[in-house]
């Protein structure tokens, strides 16, 4: 089977949060199943674009409005990826150094997927499946079906994994002109909410709708940012596969970002030593637990409760914890959190930006993650901590609800809390204390989630039984 992923993200040539990662990993674990798995992503001008070759496989031009643009398509040379990689360079929208976060960003992941496909409208041959990644790929489903110049490739079944309900991309109807002609009695299929809605629109138009995770799909039909009756209504083609991680990127025994390799033997001399470097680094006690955050400083994250957590915490629990905080996001957070560590004289401390090394690190040498989110669709971090022997603190939602059992319960692996609220973060902050403290018991904790399994096989294996039922 041949298998075109379109996203925005894709591990490791630019990646902002956990699509990055599935879209990393999924398509190598396709094609060691057998199949053939593309990855289509922008050019973006990161660090792996300037590092590595590329060959020139297709040159196009397409109009935009009334603007014209020149493309090249670029396939990586050496694929070590473990998949094909193609890289779309729009000069004028695509070329930046970041993913998001530009004042044209509609006409910038629109002019992508009139590239792509245009791009795939010159193909000799057509791929079994078109699977779209989030609303920056949106209007593909739209376009194969009711697009005039793509009539050709109606019949390529197409799937659409929401990785995150809460961005949907609208954009106002007076930039209908830049869409490539279609038939305009179906323009209702791109309308929600009075605005063009390119998430709202694949999920009417694909032929079938997965969410990363069976408990982030049961929370959608309630809460998924005004699109909860749409939802309901497309219920029949929708499915949650759980997401997994790359163990091969992921793996405390052969990961070249930490100190000291371990295993399962070796857990606990090889998770002090790297949790001795980590609080050297960072001037804090290494005899004590250390509870650590990684991501986007954002509400989604439940960010904006760390301040509070983390004060509260320290305050009640005085030279019986540690926190470390890796991240950036909300500029008012960013500054609330080193407010906090400037009034602390112990106990805090936080790297504000993104560091892929560090955050290995923070896995390998932490002894507790702390996963505070509002909204978690699936949730990677988990899984990367229970690969490395560190216990997820999460609260019940989403995919946390769905990989992370509380250790007082048979098979337990972390420490769940329900309440998106600081109070109930710092009760379960308090359980992890007490955990620690017995450390036969914490031990066993620890080695039972490296012991678990979350390697993508399963979940690539779903996803293509899924891609044969749709023909």
């Amino acid at each position: 089977m041949e298998i075109l992923h379109i996203s925005a993200e894709c591990y490791p040539v630019a990646k902002v949060g956990g699509l990055g990662d599935v879209v990393g990993a999924l398509p190598k674990y396709q094609q060691e199943l057998g199949n053939f798995a593309k990855v289509i992503i922008p050019a973006y001008r990161t660090r792996y674009y300037e590092t590595h070759e590329f060959d020139v496989v297709h040159q196009g031009g397409m109009w935009m409005g009334h603007s014209w643009y020149h493309f090249n398509v670029m396939k990586e040379r050496s694929n070590e990826l473990g998949f094909d990689l193609y890289l779309v360079d729009i000069p004028g929208l695509l070329d930046t150094p970041g993913v998001y976060g530009y004042s044209n960003d509609t006409e910038r992941f629109l002019g992508f997927q009139i590239a792509v496909l245009d791009w795939i409208n010159e193909w000799n041959h057509l791929p079994e499946v078109i699977h779209c990644h989030d609303h920056h790929t949106g209007l593909i489903p739209f376009l194969l079906n009711y697009g005039y110049k793509y009539d050709r490739l109606k019949e390529i079944p197409s799937v659409l994994t929401i990785h995150n309900a809460q961005y949907q991309g609208q954009f106002g109807w007076d930039k209908l002109y830049l869409l490539p002609g279609f038939d305009l009695w179906k323009s209702g299929l791109l309308d929600w909410g009075g605005a063009i809605n390119p998430l709202a629109s694949a999920i009417k138009c694909a032929w079938r709708v997965t969410t990363v995770s069976p408990g982030y799909l049961e929370e959608l039909y309630e809460n998924a940012n005004g699109l909860e009756g749409l939802i309901r209504h497309e219920q029949a083609k929708m499915v949650g596969i759980l997401n997994g991680i790359d163990s091969l990127v992921w793996n405390p025994a052969s990961d070249n970002m930490i100190t000291n390799d371990y295993n399962q033997d070796t857990m606990q001399p090889g998770k002090q030593a790297n949790k001795q470097a980590l609080c050297e680094r960072f001037g804090l006690d290494s005899s004590l637990p250390l509870v650590s955050f990684i991501g986007r400083l954002v509400g989604d994250k439940g960010a904006d409760l760390l301040p509070e957590i983390i004060g509260k915490s320290i305050h009640e629990l005085p030279g019986e914890v540690n926190f470390l905080v890796l991240g950036s996001g909300d500029p008012h957070i960013e500054w609330s959190l080193q407010q906090l560590r400037n009034s602390v004289s112990h106990g805090f401390n936080l790297h504000i930006g993104y560091d892929e090394s560090l955050s290995h690190q923070i896995y390998a040498g932490s002894d507790f993650l702390l996963m505070p989110s509002r909204v978690e669709p699936c949730g990677l971090n988990q899984m990367y901590a229970l690969r490395y022997g560190t216990i997820p603190i999460v609260r019940s939602t989403g995919g946390l609800k769905d990989t992370v059992i509380d250790f007082g319960d048979p098979g337990g692996v972390g420490i769940r809390f329900v309440q998106a609220a600081g109070w109930d973060a710092c009760n379960a902050v308090r359980r992890a204390v007490e955990l620690y403290s017995n450390k036969e018991h914490f031990n066993t904790i620890r080695l039972r989630g490296m012991n678990e399994n979350h390697a993508w096989g399963t979940s690539a294996q779903s996803y293509l039984d899924m891609y044969s039922k749709l023909k």
